[in-house]
């Protein structure tokens, strides 16, 4: 089945040459648009028997066609890909919750891998990969115009097995960090008692995520052995994962209503989706922590809780990620599958996610930075063919009227100036005074 993309290409050029050639007389008509499309086919037949006869070195058509197929899929969007059939098993294992790498969310700009965020406990958070990351090179062997897939191939590996890793930062010289490829468990939900408020630490959406967020509700409420005075629910450098986790974990907070809705390309392709009834933390005051990172499902539960004026947003504007992405096997995965996005997400209020992401009630910042550098992570929107937000510069425009609050001079960034506010807003009484200023 690889093959038969450019063989068509031929057959169907072939044809058209033969009735060009036998209507020379015939009135020039504009081409139909299967026509070019014929013609655009025979292109990449005759681009590709010219690559495997002449470049530099050998190359397989099978590996030409992949590249192909992502090269397609890329320039649509940057979430568009095409899964090869051994990265297909892969990707089914990492949502399951445990794989074996370095433990980091990535993504490709310009050809080259950036990270959007390590995630907690892993090589990758311990050997200090910070989000915003480039990296260039895996045991010295430039990764540099490798597909996506191919260099998240080329990191992970069996446990136990040592890795280096090229890291360029910006304003820094370029740096190897050697680290221990380990089986990456995302333990998804972790929980405290910080000064006598829970605390919910939820890192990833992945299968595991619901369950462990409900015993980590459970295990609050038994710690603290009294009534809740409040909930911390730190979505910070969270990239987001799968769509019914969020619904789930929302459902926690939510008693029944919308979530998100989804909506493709046709009006019928529009989906609400609703949280449970019975929520596991009725009245307890809410703040949800968001950063630049956050994303995807992280911003979906994050928009649930401020629209539904269930709680306050607090720190920094999101990543953006609000589009959806369908995983479409072909021919049930012997060829792969298709990651291609289908709907964009929107929140309770009708606000599209994507490009510009959630905004907080109360802004945050984690340290103390120029005003034109309130953050300086990588965002949706500075990715390349990152699809639009249908609203257009909506969000820039609100973001820059944010008053942001600074920690003050000297405030160490490790000591969470936007965590210690929140503490603050839980235990000073001023939580219900806020969330009504956010009610109107």
């Amino acid at each position: 089945m690889k093959y038969i993309l450019p063989t068509m290409g031929i057959v169907a050029a072939s044809a058209l040459f033969a009735f060009s050639t036998s209507n020379t007389s015939a009135i020039a008509v504009e081409k139909s648009s299967q026509e070019q499309t014929f013609e655009q086919l025979d292109l990449l037949a005759d681009v590709m028997a010219r690559v495997r006869n002449g470049y530099v070195v050998p190359v397989d058509n099978a590996d030409l066609i992949d590249d192909a197929l992502n090269g397609m899929l890329q320039g649509l969007d940057p979430h568009s890909s095409y899964i090869a059939p051994s990265q297909f098993d892969d990707m089914q294992i990492s949502t399951s919750g445990e794989y074996g790498g370095l433990g980091m969310e990535v993504t490709m700009e310009e050809g080259v891998v950036k990270v959007i965020s390590p995630i907690d406990d892993t090589p990758a958070k311990s050997a200090g990969i910070k989000s915003g990351d480039y990296l260039t090179a895996v045991d010295g062997v430039s990764i540099l115009g490798f597909s996506l897939n191919d260099a998240v191939d080329k990191m992970r590996g069996k446990p136990g097995e040592p890795i280096t890793v090229t890291v360029v930062r910006k304003g820094e010289d370029p740096r190897d960090i050697t680290m221990v490829r380990a089986i990456i468990k995302k333990i998804p939900v972790r929980h405290e008692i910080k000064e006598g408020i829970g605390y919910l630490r939820i890192s990833q959406f992945n299968e595991l995520t619901a369950p462990s967020l409900e015993t980590s509700i459970n295990a609050i409420k038994t710690e603290l052995g009294r009534e809740i005075p409040g909930i911390i629910v730190d979505l910070r450098g969270n990239p987001g994962g799968l769509l019914d986790q969020s619904i789930r974990v929302s459902s926690a907070f939510l008693d029944g209503g919308e979530v998100v809705s989804t909506r493709g390309r046709r009006a019928e392709d529009t989906e609400t989706y609703n949280a449970k009834k019975g929520q596991l933390v009725d009245g307890i005051p809410v703040i949800v922590l968001i950063d630049g990172a956050s994303a995807s499902a992280s911003e979906i539960v994050a928009g649930a809780i401020q629209d539904r004026e269930r709680g306050l947003v607090l720190g920094l504007t999101s990543f953006g990620k609000g589009s959806v992405q369908s995983v479409i096997p072909l021919r049930n995965g012997r060829d792969g599958a298709l990651r291609l996005t289908t709907a964009r997400y929107y929140t309770p209020a009708g606000r599209s996610i994507q490009g510009t992401g959630i905004t907080p009630d109360i802004a945050v910042s984690y340290a103390l930075l120029d005003e034109d550098k309130v953050d300086i992570s990588l965002r949706e929107s500075d990715l390349p063919n990152a699809i639009e937000n249908e609203n257009g510069d909506e969000a820039e425009t609100i973001t820059k009227k944010m008053d942001v609050e600074y920690p003050p001079k000297g405030y160490e960034v490790e000591d969470d100036f936007q965590l210690k506010r929140a503490l603050e807003i839980l235990k000073d009484g001023s939580y219900k005074v806020r969330l009504d200023a956010v009610k109107g």
